[in-house]
């Protein structure tokens, strides 16, 4: 999140920090800062479920015409109440050659939503990925179906 987003009062994890006395309007930011529980939580971290996934359905393997989301290559999406965020997710195989790329790349999808905090992406084998986790869509798109 950029200086500005974060003046202006967006991410939760930075109102603390913000010195209401420079913001225009005063006390603009006091009320709902107050009222949203723990520094730093979420009103409702499931919220941001959807967005993450959105995100995340623009992240393709390069050699595959299907985001990772369709592909069943996302086992787990974990939101903590402050906005943090822990992916498990896998390859096609375990020899794919973005096996290093693929994580940051699922990484930087998911910091571009607002309101995530740090986000840790874990790349698992267990259960192995296979076309039966794909989407009716991504089966569609690659004539499986």
């Amino acid at each position: 999140m950029n200086r500005l987003a974060r003046f202006a009062g967006f991410g939760l994890g930075d109102r603390a920090q913000v010195d209401r006395d420079d913001l225009p309007g005063e006390g603009a930011l006091t009320a709902e800062a107050e009222d949203s529980g723990p520094e730093g939580a979420l009103d409702d971290p499931e919220a941001l479920r959807e967005p993450i996934i959105a995100a995340l359905r623009n992240v393709h393997d390069p050699e595959i015409p299907v985001n990772i989301y369709d592909l069943g290559l996302i086992y787990r999406i974990d939101i903590a109440d402050n906005g943090d965020v822990d992916v498990d997710m896998t390859l096609t195989a375990p020899a794919c050659p973005v096996a290093g790329m693929m994580p940051v790349m699922v990484k930087d999808a998911v910091k571009t939503v607002d309101g995530v905090g740090e986000v840790e992406v874990e790349l698992v084998w267990d259960p192995p990925w296979s076309p039966e986790t794909m989407s009716d869509e991504a089966k569609l798109t690659l004539g499986m179906l």
